[in-house]
């Protein structure tokens, strides 16, 4: 399949193991998984650095085959999740600095279109979201308030 924008194909993603069962070289136990990532997520870390340092520094290749529950619910168990998803917080942080871009170049057509395309993904994200009940329905994406939110 191809890109929305681009409509080119890649082969960009990382691949998982084949096999779902856990890896022999893990001394850690399932409880000390979800401790581990508890402790990591009250420190002020996103799912996605939590599961790479746990890759990183302690040889955990994914917490799905340890604990057979991925970070996000881990999280969701502790009241530990963010008001937001990650990754509509690092699209509307990309439109913030694209917005401040043009502010100071506005001759930079290419930075228009860039921005065109990074708000569209927000707004397609935001039905996704609202669709699946994890944004309240009354949330509304507002370039203007876009940067208040990331502070």
């Amino acid at each position: 399949m191809a890109r929305v924008y681009s409509r080119k194909r890649g082969k960009s993603g990382s691949k998982k193991p084949v096999e779902k069962k856990t890896p022999t070289w893990i001394r850690h136990t399932p409880k000390e998984v979800e401790m581990l990532v508890v402790k990591m997520a009250k420190a002020e870390n996103s799912p996605s650095q939590i599961g790479l340092h746990l890759r990183d520094a302690y040889g955990i290749p994914d917490v799905k085959t340890v604990c057979g529950k991925k970070i996000t619910q881990i999280l969701d168990e502790k009241d530990l999740r963010t008001e937001l998803p990650e990754d509509l917080i690092s699209l509307i942080r990309k439109a913030v600095m694209v917005r401040k871009h043009i502010e100071k170049n506005k001759q930079d057509n290419t930075a228009k279109r860039g921005l065109k395309i990074t708000e569209s993904k927000i707004l397609r994200l935001v039905r996704y979201y609202k669709s699946n009940e994890r944004l309240p329905n009354t949330w509304k994406y507002d370039p203007k308030k876009a940067q208040l939110l990331l502070e």
